[in-house]
């Protein structure tokens, strides 16, 4: 077995990218049980801990399995997709729908555990998003998105707060795509104004029910116009 001996620099990241190599071309088949660290050590010509790591790496990936007393055999051929870029691929309403789920339950979530730190923060989003409104789109719409994030926020949920972030880059392009498309602002540069006001009053006011149906209906308005799109 020859893999070619590797370069002084980042030895795991060189190891990791040689074996997937190895998996991905099929020169290792999906079943293949790899050879031993002392092996793979020599032939990549780094010490066994590197071995290791990169096998984590791998395992990490999907495309291996450490098997106790066996050893480490290939069960995929291709990498686990990043989460990131599994989103930049999707439809926008599929994203959409998932957004409805998270956010009202997060709005739900925020009406019952808001602090008065929260309280203070929703405020000053919901006078940046009017702020906004004498604005261009681009800036409208980051301001739109940042009052979203302060009621997921105010949930004081990590994972959600979390989970939200991850759509956040991809919401704002489609949104200002949509904006602009639709020109939605043309006949009110507030768009919305009055049912994000509702929100913030139900969440500070600690209406759970309410901040979730002031929410789910603008967001089921957004998603029947995404879904007018042609190639949605």
């Amino acid at each position: 077995m020859s893999l070619g001996a590797l370069r002084p620099s980042p030895l795991v990241e060189q190891a990791t990218d040689h074996l997937r190599e190895q998996i991905t071309s099929g020169e290792w088949a999906v079943g293949t049980r790899l050879p031993g660290e002392t092996t793979l050590a020599k032939a990549l010509g780094v010490g066994r801990s590197t071995v290791r790591e990169a096998l984590r790496a791998l395992a990490g990936a999907g495309l291996v399995q450490a098997r106790q007393g066996s050893g480490v055999f290939v069960i995929a051929d291709k990498p686990h997709e990043d989460w990131s870029a599994r989103l930049r691929r999707a439809a926008v309403t599929d994203v959409y729908e998932v957004r409805v789920l998270v956010e009202v339950e997060a709005a739900r979530l925020a009406a019952r555990r808001r602090t008065e730190a929260d309280v203070t923060a929703l405020r000053e989003a919901l006078a940046r998003r009017r702020d906004a409104g004498n604005a261009g789109d681009a800036e409208f719409v980051r301001a739109d998105i940042a009052l979203h994030e302060t009621v997921v926020a105010a949930a004081n949920n990590p994972v959600l707060t979390g989970l939200f972030a991850e759509f956040v880059p991809l919401l704002e392009q489609r949104l200002l795509d949509l904006v602009e498309l639709l020109d939605l602002r043309s006949g009110d540069p507030h768009h919305g104004d009055e049912s994000h006001a509702a929100l913030v009053d139900a969440v500070v006011a600690g209406d759970a029910e309410a901040a979730a149906r002031v929410l789910r209906d603008e967001l089921e308005q957004t998603l029947a116009l995404l879904r007018s799109r042609p190639g949605r």
